[in-house]
C-alpha cells in the first residue's frame, strides 16, 4: 500500500518533538513537558531538510506504482502490522480514566490531539495524512484540538467552526501552511485574532462575519470544552499525540513510530472486537 511504503521510507527522517503552550497562558489541559526526548521543533534548516526528505520519501512512493484505496474507489483493507509488539509503558500507556472522544457503532477511533500553532503537528500532519486516508474501514479517525490556552483555543475555535460551516477538510493543511509556510498567520509567533483567522477562511469560500459568528457560538463552545475533556482524560503532556480507542496513548519514538504503535493497537481492538 502506497502510504504504508512511504511511513517505512521515512521512519529514519529527523524527527520533530511535541509542542506546547508557549504563549505564557496556563495550560488547562497537561503538564507543558515534552512526550520523547526528540529533538525541539524549530525552523531550523534541519527542519527544512526533514521536510524535503519526507517529500522525497512520498514521491519514492508514488513512484512505485502503489495506488491507494482512494485512488482505486476500493475501501482500504486491515493490513498486517509491521515491527515487533509494542511494550506498554515504552511504547504506550494504557489510559485510566479513558473513553473514545466520539464513539461511533463498530469502529475503531483513532484520535489525534493537534495544534494548528504547533510546529511539530505541522511536521507530522504529511506522514499522518496519508495514513489516515489509508485506514481501514471500521477505523474513524478524528482530529481534536488542544486547548491550552491562549492562541491554542482561538485556533480550536476556528477548528470547529469550520467543521461546522463544512469547510474543514478542505482547510486543514492550507491552514497549518498559512501559519507554518507561507506566513499568511503569525501563529506561535504572535497573535492572531479572530478577525485574522476568519478572513484566511473567507479565501476559502466562507463569510468572514459568519465565521466569527459561528466561532463564538454555543456549538463551537460546548465543543472546544469536550475537547479539554478529552485531552484531560487523555494525559497528554505535549501535542502531536495520538489516542487509540480511548484507551492507549501512543509514546512513540518518532513520528513514524508512533502510527507503527497505532497500527498494532488497532490491530488488538480488532481482535478484541472479534473475541
Amino acid at each position: 500500500m502506497k502510504n504504508r511504503f512511504a511511513l517505512a521510507l521515512v521512519a529514519l527522517l529527523p524527527i520533530l518533538a511535541a509542542c506546547q503552550a508557549k504563549d505564557g497562558s496556563e495550560n488547562t489541559t497537561a503538564p507543558a513537558t515534552p512526550t520523547t526526548t526528540e529533538a525541539p521543533a524549530t525552523t531550523t534548516p534541519e527542519t527544512s531538510a526533514a521536510s524535503g526528505e519526507t517529500a522525497a520519501a512520498e514521491q519514492a512512493a508514488a513512484e512505485a506504482g502503489a495506488q491507494t484505496p482512494a485512488e482505486t474507489g476500493a475501501a482500504p483493507a486491515a493490513a498486517a502490522p509491521v515491527g515487533p509488539e509494542p511494550v506498554e509503558g515504552t511504547d504506550y500507556i494504557v489510559l485510566k480514566a479513558g473513553a473514545p472522544f466520539a464513539p461511533a457503532t463498530g469502529k475503531i477511533e483513532v484520535a489525534e490531539i493537534f495544534g494548528f500553532v504547533c510546529p511539530a503537528c505541522n511536521a507530522f500532519q504529511p506522514l499522518v495524512g496519508p495514513w489516515k486516508a489509508g485506514l481501514p474501514s471500521d477505523v474513524n479517525f478524528v482530529y481534536v484540538p488542544a486547548m491550552f490556552g491562549g492562541t491554542w483555543d482561538t485556533y480550536g475555535k476556528a477548528f470547529y467552526a469550520a467543521q461546522n460551516l463544512g469547510i474543514e477538510e478542505k482547510t486543514h493543511e492550507a491552514l497549518y501552511a498559512a501559519i507554518h509556510t507561507n506566513n499568511e498567520l503569525k501563529g506561535e509567533r504572535g497573535r492572531d485574532t479572530p478577525e485574522d483567522i476568519a478572513n484566511f477562511y473567507a479565501k476559502h469560500g466562507v463569510d468572514a462575519k459568519k465565521f466569527l459568528s459561528e466561532m463564538n457560538g454555543f456549538s463551537v463552545n460546548g465543543q472546544t470544552n469536550k475537547a479539554k475533556q478529552f485531552a484531560q482524560r487523555s494525559e497528554i503532556t505535549g501535542t502531536p499525540s495520538i489516542v487509540v480507542n480511548g484507551k492507549y496513548l501512543v509514546k512513540g519514538k518518532g513520528f513514524a513510530d508512533t502510527l507503527r504503535v497505532a497500527d498494532h493497537l488497532i490491530a488488538r481492538e480488532r481482535a478484541a472486537k472479534a473475541n
